[in-house]
């Protein structure tokens, strides 16, 4: 019986490329351009490119230590990028920021619907999201931008964060929490499990 899945269908695998280096293409063939996207959300096009290739370099140059029992390639790839993006946190914060204060004059002219579009995509976080968003913690920004952005369970997320799966879903909760207050008690994230925070 077959599952429905092809082999062929299977993601690489970074194990294969210790003893073939030039496997570790297929890592990249197949990943670049999602881990790019969540870099380009989080800090903009300009930086995106440069945390997407690091990512892969420092994957490739620690690929020995990945425990492929741990987590997917996948989640190992966003671990990376997020820690890198935490190297841009400055950079992010005042992204988002600007966002806040660009978005706000920008509220003032545009229509609900335009205001709806894209809120969850950095390019399109504007306002009081944004500025709700920027004002979180580190950890708790990263864990819901994971969870928004990359679309990761709490499992994976807190195999990329390297911390506990609890303290996801307690990140997690404060941080929408906080959004909502910020915004009046609306949620713009789409909650796609019960939030009892």
């Amino acid at each position: 019986m077959t599952t429905g899945k092809s082999l062929a269908a299977a993601p690489p695998r970074a194990a294969a490329s210790l003893h073939d280096p030039e496997r570790f293409g297929e890592v990249f063939d197949t990943y670049f351009r999602e881990i790019h996207g969540y870099a380009a959300k989080r800090l903009g096009r300009d930086a995106a490119y440069d945390v997407a290739s690091q990512t892969f370099l420092e994957a490739f140059n620690k690929r020995h230590r990945y425990d492929e029992a741990r987590s997917g390639v996948r989640t190992w790839l966003y671990g990376i990028a997020t820690n890198l993006i935490g190297k841009h946190q400055r950079s992010e914060v005042r992204g988002l920021r600007a966002r806040a204060r660009l978005g706000r004059a920008a509220d003032r002219a545009e229509g609900h619907a335009d205001r709806v579009d894209d809120q969850v995509s950095a390019e399109g976080l504007r306002g009081a999201l944004a500025d709700a968003i920027a004002r979180l913690s580190q950890g708790d920004r990263d864990v819901l931008l994971l969870v928004a952005l990359a679309d990761l369970s709490h499992e994976e997320v807190a195999a990329a964060l390297d911390i506990p799966y609890g303290t996801v879903g307690s990140r997690l909760s404060r941080a929408r929490k906080k959004v909502r207050e910020a915004l009046g008690g609306t949620n713009p994230m789409l909650d796609l499990e019960d939030d009892h925070g």
